[in-house]
């Protein structure tokens, strides 16, 4: 049978992605090199970082010494702080040589601040002489997604948003799927908040398939096609959240899944 981690969504540039990644955020750089040369190991392809959390180059590193080819790996980061054109140009070189490689698979504005047509506009030229395979952005709600698409000559790949159990962000999706903009979720497991790790129907759902209730909140995402980035420096952990490509949820066990939506973020960012 063929593993989760080796299926992958084909965005719409034609590049294809994994269904399923590992994400390093608030990670210590210290831990970074081990978690991540452990996330190859057990099978991930996918790696998420950024700018703001001071571990790209701990990323490089691991995809290095993994004896991995760079082609088997994809690397998604995160602007931060970029303002205009220029120094978004100036920040991608130092994304490239920090992670020391000669491209990033995927570049996301990490969030709706600065002037984001020249920030865009400086992706789209960086993307175009090949120093990004794909481009996209991160916490771009409805308004914040719309106002982009509206002047991008590429549209985004990806639209990285709080997803999870609590937070469907069903009608952004939508949206998206007009454009053509992948979802990807950040914490797909609501980082244990709210109960999440308690909430009595993913207990039973889990109960009922023998699996976790990680496994159940990762399938509801994975199951509509929505990529997924978990976290965890627990290596049972790591190996638990990819593995969910052995069962699947029935259209009432997601019927009542969908039921806990709350539409509301557990954070309070966007």
């Amino acid at each position: 049978m063929e593993t989760e981690l080796t299926k992958s969504v084909t965005l719409n540039n034609g590049v294809k992605m994994p269904r399923i990644g590992y994400g390093v955020y608030l990670i210590p750089s210290g831990m970074t090199e081990r978690c991540v040369r452990e996330a190859l190991r057990l099978g991930y392809r996918s790696i998420d970082t950024a700018q703001c959390y001071g571990n790209e180059r701990e990323v490089g590193v691991a995809v290095r010494k993994s004896g991995l080819s760079r082609n088997e790996v994809f690397i998604t980061t995160k602007l931060w702080g970029c303002s205009n054109y220029r120094d978004t140009l100036s920040s991608i070189d130092s994304s490239l040589r920090r992670l020391d490689l000669d491209y990033i698979d995927l570049l996301l504005i990490h969030e709706p601040t600065g002037d984001i047509p020249e920030i865009y506009k400086a992706m789209e030229d960086a993307y175009r002489v090949g120093k990004l395979r794909a481009i996209g952005v991160a916490n771009f709600l409805d308004d914040a997604y719309l106002n982009l698409v509206e002047y991008a000559e590429i549209m985004p790949a990806i639209n990285q948003v709080e997803t999870h159990v609590f937070r469907q962000q069903a009608s952004l999706r939508e949206l998206m799927k007009l454009y053509g903009t992948q979802a990807e979720a950040w914490s797909p497991l609501a980082a244990g908040r709210d109960g999440f790790f308690t909430q009595p129907v993913l207990e039973e759902i889990a109960r009922a398939h023998g699996k976790s209730v990680a496994q159940v909140g990762l399938r509801f995402l994975y199951q509509q096609n929505i990529i997924v980035i978990p976290k965890s420096t627990h290596i049972e952990r790591m190996r638990e959240n990819k593995k969910i490509e052995d069962f699947m949820l029935t259209d009432e066990e997601m019927k009542r899944i969908m039921l806990l939506d709350r539409g509301k973020s557990l954070f309070n960012w966007w």
